[in-house]
């Protein structure tokens, strides 16, 4: 081998040794190269499922706070059957997201777990919407009772006020009826007589006290037999007894002296006598006449 064939095998040999020092170092790269990108995917990857998975763990705790906001409002749902339906979903949605959470699975596992997580809560959402509006048409519909009840209170109160209203004007009405009934009396007179039945002008020495009065035409009062109770208070306010009692006001009260008349609505003159059974003394006097329950006229008499 000469020279020159010698030079150019070890050139030779040089160039194919620097090509596959040249192949090496690109191989090298090159799997670097990959290596890199797969970590760089698989981290994108991960993010990528961490973000579905706070997403899907965001979505269901707004729904867990929609439902407890109406919570209080089950009272309108006459069964629970809803939240029966809300309380299986949300258990099984917990456990999912736990499982997620506690699990290094892989990310075609944890794929899997986020899945049945969008199929849950998305049932969920239907529960949920399906729940508030059953609740707001109940809710509706307790309003509508609601004003039924207050338009019902408004009438009775109305009624009520209209029966006060009656009441009060039939009271009124008996009042001015009964005092349409009464019947009143003029020119009330009280003397004193002696034993011949003439007026006598010192009490000490009468034998009988009378007093005469008319009684006034009434069409409106009954007609009939009436009895007219007297009554005598001597000076020192006592009552001169000796004739029947009566009922007045709700009392039962002692009487002077009574008369029964036939009163006929037209005028009539009426004497009562009291026999003197005591001593009399000289002072004022009072006479006081009552008849049908009500007292017709109280009058203050000066005798000497």
């Amino acid at each position: 081998m000469n020279k020159n064939q010698k030079i150019i095998l070890w050139t030779g040999v040089g160039v194919f040794v620097a090509m596959a020092a040249l192949v090496i170092v690109l191989i090298t790269n090159n799997s670097r190269q990959t290596a890199t990108a797969n970590e760089a995917l698989a981290k994108v990857d991960s993010l990528a499922l961490a973000n579905d998975r706070l997403l899907l763990t965001n979505e269901f705790n707004q729904l867990n706070a929609d439902f407890s906001q109406y919570e209080d409002q089950q009272v309108y749902l006459k069964n629970d059957s809803l939240v029966q339906q809300y309380n299986a979903a949300r258990l099984k949605v917990e456990g999912l997201l736990k499982e997620l959470n506690a699990e290094k699975a892989s990310n075609s596992q944890n794929r899997t777990r986020i899945k049945q997580l969008e199929g849950e809560i998305a049932s969920l959402k239907k529960i949920v919407r399906h729940y508030l509006e059953e609740i707001k048409r109940l809710g509706e519909e307790n309003e509508g009772l609601r004003k039924e009840i207050e338009q019902v209170q408004a009438k009775n109160q109305q009624l009520e006020t209209t029966a006060a209203t009656v009441q009060r004007d039939n009271q009124q009405l008996e009042q001015t009826v009964a005092k349409a009934k009464k019947l009143s009396v003029t020119g009330v007179s009280f003397n004193a007589y002696n034993k011949k039945g003439k007026v006598e002008k010192k009490v000490a020495k009468a034998k009988t006290l009378g007093t005469s009065f008319t009684i006034n035409p009434n069409n409106t009062a009954s007609a009939g037999k009436k009895s007219v109770y007297m009554r005598i208070i001597s000076p020192d306010g006592v009552v001169l007894g000796g004739g029947p009692s009566f009922s007045y006001d709700g009392q039962t009260l002692s009487s002077s002296a009574a008369r029964e008349i036939e009163y006929d609505n037209g005028e009539q003159h009426v004497q009562i006598y009291w026999q003197v059974n005591t001593t009399l003394t000289p002072g004022d006097y009072t006479v006081e006449l009552f008849c049908d329950g009500s007292r017709l006229a109280s009058r203050h008499f000066n005798m000497k």
